[in-house]
């Protein structure tokens, strides 16, 4: 009996009503399994989601959050065997399914990673302070805190597992809940990596949904506070932007679309170079890479005009290599498209682009195939197109083949270049192979307009680049225009995305207690014990320490200048003065700031570990000989620290606001340094 696959929904696994839906082997043309999504409360799937998931998760700190991703990743690590074997199922070999299955892990790993750079609190303090008044009592600043609202994924068919990890990933840091409804015909893979998280017991209650069926109408329920991402086609995509709800409610729509991506030759990289061997291998790999089937793949190869047969032929012989069959038979390169269906709807296209724009290489009604059969599976030649009037015949910068085709065209010089790579309006990448920092530079600055990321590939790289068609977790997937006009992950910035930002404004003593970050000029607490005989948990924001204070001398600047061998004119030669901003030998800021720490460190064994380094350091005025400075240490911020095993020393990191002041009050130096402070607690 063909299996039904099952939505998870409101804390439990039910299958739908109405209509069904038949997903296929890619292969061998069976019914692998069917899937139902109708017939769901959506409106309670919303409310339980905001209710539960949404109120657990907000109370996690980005540090707990990060360690329930890293949690997430290592289990599903374990399990990715039992992945493989259902990835081949759709067609993909065992490379396709590395991008899908341990590219989606390794973006929790990364996003577990990212929670370093957050607060160990629930809420994010954005930049700096913003001054509001001449004196200084009155303030501004920007935090940002998770959205009260559902995250909604509605993805693409051709990566299952990696386009829901790379979603959740971001959302769930930020402390958002997430409803996922994969694409249909693949939803099984979905499905199985959604049991093994569930079956985890990892994320709390609420945090995840999963619909595998078509999803109709669960737009319908979402409100300002939620977010919706969608991958997948320009014109579904346009379609649920629209939606009335989405209008109404301006709720956040990203839209990471299929996009014309182009791959061009720079003209110094002609044959025999490193340059011109790695363009043919990116391009290659990505025509065949899952078929080519990527959003990120390479549409359009532009080549300069004299190196047009040279890269035809090139192309050719690499493509001749490629093996295609069913993905288990061994010496297979290039699987199955995702379906008969799909595989018919690329053909059309062809035959289309094919009526001005000539196949100089494959043939559609001839591929040899291993270990299956043309009739019922969805395999697929490579196509290379040669379109010798790019600028004429332009239906190669507007039609996109979702699959292992691309359209080889020709280039005059640089402008020719751009103009050509930007005709795709907007996509997701382009690349520029190039020995050329003059070409590289033109180019990028020319076509950074058009494209979510560019790719400068050269011999320097080639060992560790990524690829053209790789999407990192650090850096933004997306692209303008055509390519959908959002972005996905991209560090930080994607984690954002599900926050609200929002400017708060009064005095440095309440926005020091809002954000538990002091802010200059606000109250400060004094005690008896000098601060670095306190451990962690008993020192508080805007905690100060005042120091004696300290006559500087001519000796001081003298005797700085040969231990640090900094003999920079300013501070060893008062006859070289002339024509400066000094008026006479000025001390080194970097004496000031190591004479305020001799000032501000009490020598004595106390939790204080180590200096851990320096942030921020200005040195505001010039300190000349017969000046007095002094110093006040506060607490500024308290990051709490992981333990690494159970052996480790239990700590955190304390920020210091080092203000060093002359005798009239005013500021000479100010910096931000760190200590690691051992905590009284050590369990």
């Amino acid at each position: 009996m063909t299996p039904t696959l099952e939505n998870f929904v409101l804390g439990r696994w039910t299958a739908g009503s109405g209509e069904q839906h038949e997903l296929y082997d890619a292969s061998t043309g069976e019914v692998i399994a069917i899937a139902n999504g109708e017939g769901l409360d959506y409106a309670s799937m919303f409310d339980y989601a905001r209710r539960v998931g949404n109120k657990a998760l907000r109370k996690m700190t980005f540090h707990e959050r990060g360690r329930m991703l890293k949690a997430l990743a290592l289990h599903l690590d374990s399990k990715k065997e039992d992945f493989y074997t259902l990835s081949y199922r759709s067609g993909a070999t065992r490379a396709d399914s590395w991008i899908d299955i341990e590219g989606g892990i390794g973006n929790l790993f990364a996003n577990a990673s990212l929670r370093r750079k957050f607060p160990d609190k629930p809420f994010y303090v954005e930049s700096d302070p913003i001054a509001l008044s001449k004196a200084g009592n009155f303030m501004g600043h920007h935090i940002l805190v998770p959205k009260e609202g559902v995250a909604v994924h509605i993805n693409a068919y051709n990566f299952p597992i990696w386009g829901m990890l790379e979603k959740i990933a971001v959302n769930m840091l930020a402390g958002m809940p997430a409803i996922v409804k994969p694409a249909v015909p693949s939803a099984y893979l979905t499905e199985a990596v959604v049991r093994e998280i569930i079956a985890s017991k990892i994320l709390p209650e609420g945090a995840l949904q999963l619909v595998v069926g078509s999803g109709h109408g669960i737009l319908d329920h979402v409100n300002y506070q939620d977010v919706v991402t969608f991958t997948g086609s320009a014109e579904t995509g346009r379609k649920l932007k629209g939606h009335p709800k989405i209008l109404s409610e301006a709720v956040p729509f990203t839209m990471e679309a299929d996009s014309l991506n182009a791959a061009v030759l720079g003209q110094d990289a002609v044959p025999g170079t490193v340059e011109f061997d790695l363009f043919i291998k990116e391009v290659r790999k990505e025509m065949t890479s899952k078929a080519g089937q990527k959003c990120t793949a390479i549409r359009r190869i532009i080549v300069p005009e004299n190196l047009v047969e040279d890269v035809q032929i090139a192309l050719g012989k690499a493509l001749a290599q490629t093996t295609i069959g069913h993905p288990l038979a061994e010496g297979v390169r290039m699987g199955a498209l995702a379906g008969r269906e799909q595989m018919q709807r690329v053909r059309e296209r062809v035959e289309h682009l094919a009526k001005n724009t000539p196949i100089v290489y494959g043939n559609l009604d001839d591929v040899q195939v291993i270990g299956g059969d043309c009739k019922v599976g969805a395999f697929m030649s490579p196509i290379v197109l040669l379109n010798p009037e790019p600028f004429k015949f332009t239906d190669t910068h507007e039609i996109e083949a979702f699959g292992p085709v691309s359209t080889i065209m020709p280039y005059k010089d640089v402008d020719e270049a751009i103009t050509l790579a930007n005709m795709g309006k907007g996509s997701l990448v382009c690349s520029v192979a190039t020995n050329d920092p003059r070409t590289a530079q033109e180019f990028v600055l020319g076509s950074a307009t058009h494209h979510g990321r560019i790719l400068v590939l050269n011999g320097e790289v080639a060992k560790e680049s990524t690829g053209h068609g790789s999407p990192l977790p650090l850096l933004i997937h997306g692209g303008p225009g055509r390519a959908g006009g959002g972005q996905e992950m991209g560090g930080i910035r994607g984690v954002e995305h599900f926050m609200q930002r929002v400017a708060i404004q009064g005095s440095p003593t309440m926005i020091t207690a809002i954000t538990e970050v002091y802010q200059p000029k606000a109250k400060q607490i004094e005690k008896d014990k000098h601060p670095f005989q306190h451990y962690f948990e008993e020192l508080e924001i805007g905690q100060t320490y005042t120091t004696h204070r300290h006559t500087v001398s001519e000796a001081d600047i003298t005797n700085f200048a040969q231990v640090s061998g900094d003999n920079f004119y300013a501070h060893v030669d008062a006859t070289s003065l002339e024509g400066t901003l000094f008026k006479g030998r000025v001390a080194h800021g970097y004496y000031i700031l190591s004479k305020a720490a001799g000032m501000f460190v009490d020598p004595r064994k106390g939790p204080v570990l180590l200096n851990y380094g320096l942030d921020e350091c200005r040195f505001t005025k010039p300190v000349y000989p017969g000046m007095t400075i002094g110093v006040q240490l506060t607490v500024k911020e308290k990051i709490g620290q992981e333990k690494r095993d159970a052996e480790d020393v239990a700590k955190g990191i304390v920020r210091w606001l080092v203000d060093v002041t002359d005798e009239t009050g005013e500021t000479v130096a100010v910096a931000t340094i760190l200590t690691m402070v051992k905590k009284k607690n050590q369990e």
